[in-house]
């Protein structure tokens, strides 16, 4: 009995300890857990406040929703069950907010096509003074000229283009301000064509968003990471990253310093995972490794925050008294996005020949022609190359459709000399275009054993079924077209011998 008493007590000492040792490492963590939250607060602040710059400014881990397409909901940790339950529109919303929808399709297009996005926001987004065009600055004359394509004279020659220029210290330029047009096609009003930009900024947007009424964006960096935020949430998008800004979403750029890159503005519909036919149910690019923002709100009153959207090919602002991004909650498909192009998963020729750049594609926006699309993003990553008795670079081509290609980063397999990062090539239905010299030369010689093409190296191209014209702009007063470029291909010998097979 004795025996049994002494035991019980020993074990009651015994769980009592652990009691008082879980309860001391609770207090722990929570203490821990409190700071970090702290952390977390001042991180987040960080990441909005303008101005905030290089690798001394906090960031925080950003969350993401991985698929493409989806039906998504999310709601702001700070205010759980912020999201309606069981409808769109309820009489009275959670915590006072609003109801808005966000349509990127018309209400009756097909069930798999239809995109909209239910918003729950501290205010409506139609509180705002009325919108006024944008009187550009000297130098900025030349946003967005998706308007008249017949300003410039038609050039069919082979277009190359040393590095865009970056603005300096002196020329405080944020994203908007620093977007030009190069070339395209169509006309937003009747929701037909494409245009090519590209920005060179080195300024947050302070208190200024942007939208486009006319399509979607798609975004390429080259040098720098944006720090994208947008009603749905925040992304930060790097180099060898892109991101699509689907039309009418609103957005806010900021930067950690001298940022440049590409942008592809689509008019007649939103881009879509290519079909895969024969390659089956996997490949290219799977819609797992494409990330949305989870919600985030700020709640911020302030005189003149500007709103600046691009309507029927011209810019225009408004201005209102709070920030933009204050969506606590929402649910939908109809999202932002962003896709790191290391995650593609690369298909290529293992026997014999050169496989059509197709099998590049990233994404595609569709014409109404079955396999002829709008505008095509495809890239050139690092790769194996295997193929026997085979000339393994791009061959030699003339092309339906228009072909654009820009260089992220490294230097690209077919012309390795000319073609620099921040820099493009545009070359026109049916033009001539190919290897240079020195590649077909080297190439036509060497041993063929498996080796890696493209290390190091991110090339791409946005192709296009529309035939390009070229802004004065882009021609003539970026002063960046290398009027040699067509001597890269002088010196190509001819080999030709009868006598010989």
């Amino acid at each position: 009995m004795g025996s049994n008493l002494h035991r019980t007590e020993h074990n009651t000492r015994s769980f009592t300890s652990m009691l008082s040792e879980m309860w001391r490492r609770f207090q722990k963590l929570f203490t821990r857990g409190a700071a970090s939250r702290q952390t977390r607060r001042a991180q987040r602040l960080s990441w909005i406040r303008p101005g905030v710059q290089g690798d001394s400014a906090l960031r925080i881990i950003l969350q993401y929703l991985s698929g493409f397409g989806n039906e998504f909901s999310s709601e702001d940790p700070r205010c759980p069950g912020a999201l309606p339950a069981g409808q769109n529109s309820p009489q009275k919303c959670p915590y006072g907010l609003y109801a808005e929808q966000l349509s990127g399709t018309a209400f009756t297009a097909p069930r798999k096509e239809n995109r909209r996005t239910w918003l729950y926001r501290i205010r409506p987004s139609v509180i705002h003074e009325p919108f006024s065009p944008v009187r550009c600055a000297q130098g900025h004359g030349e946003h967005f000229n998706a308007v008249d394509w017949n300003a410039q004279p038609p050039n069919p020659n082979q277009m190359r283009w040393m590095p865009f220029d970056i603005p300096g210290p002196g020329a405080r330029t944020d994203w908007v301000q620093g977007l030009h047009t190069v070339c395209g096609a169509g006309d937003p009003r009747v929701r037909h064509g494409l245009a090519v930009h590209v920005y060179a900024c080195n300024a947050d947007m302070a208190d200024k968003c942007f939208y486009n009424a006319d399509g979607d964006l798609l975004i390429v960096p080259q040098q720098g990471t944006l720090r994208v935020l947008t009603e749905f949430g925040r992304m930060d998008v790097a180099p060898n990253e892109i991101c699509v800004i689907q039309q009418g979403m609103r957005f806010s750029v900021l930067v950690d310093g001298p940022s440049r890159g590409y942008v592809l503005e689509v008019f007649d519909n939103h881009f879509q995972l290519p079909d895969l036919g024969p390659i089956g149910a996997n490949g290219l690019a799977n819609p797992r490794d494409f990330l949305t923002p989870t919600a985030w709100y700020e709640d911020r009153e302030l005189d003149g925050y500007t709103v600046v959207s691009k309507y029927q090919g011209h810019l225009f602002e408004a201005k209102q008294g709070h920030s933009p991004f204050d969506v606590v909650a929402w649910h939908g498909n109809y999202t932002p996005y962003k896709y790191d192009l290391a995650k593609f998963m690369v298909i290529n020729a293992v026997a014999f020949d050169h496989a059509d750049p197709s099998i590049f594609t990233v994404l595609t926006c569709p014409s109404h022609r079955a396999g002829t699309a709008i505008a095509d993003f495809v890239i050139f990553p690092p790769r194996w190359s295997v193929q026997e008795h085979t000339f393994r670079p791009p061959y030699y081509h003339r092309n339906c459709m228009s072909e654009f290609m820009g260089l992220i980063l490294g230097r690209y397999e077919a012309k390795e000399e000319g073609f620099m990062p921040g820099g493009a090539t545009l070359h026109s239905m049916m033009t001539p275009h190919g290897p240079d010299a020195p590649c077909f030369e080297a190439n036509s010689k060497a041993v063929l054993k498996p080796e890696r093409v493209a290390e190091g190296t991110q090339a791409f191209m946005f192709e296009s079924s529309l035939s390009l014209a070229v802004t004065k702009w882009g021609e003539e007063t970026c002063q960046k077209l290398d009027a040699n470029y067509y001597k890269c291909w002088k010196s190509l010998r001819k080999h030709f011998d009868p006598s010989r097979k």
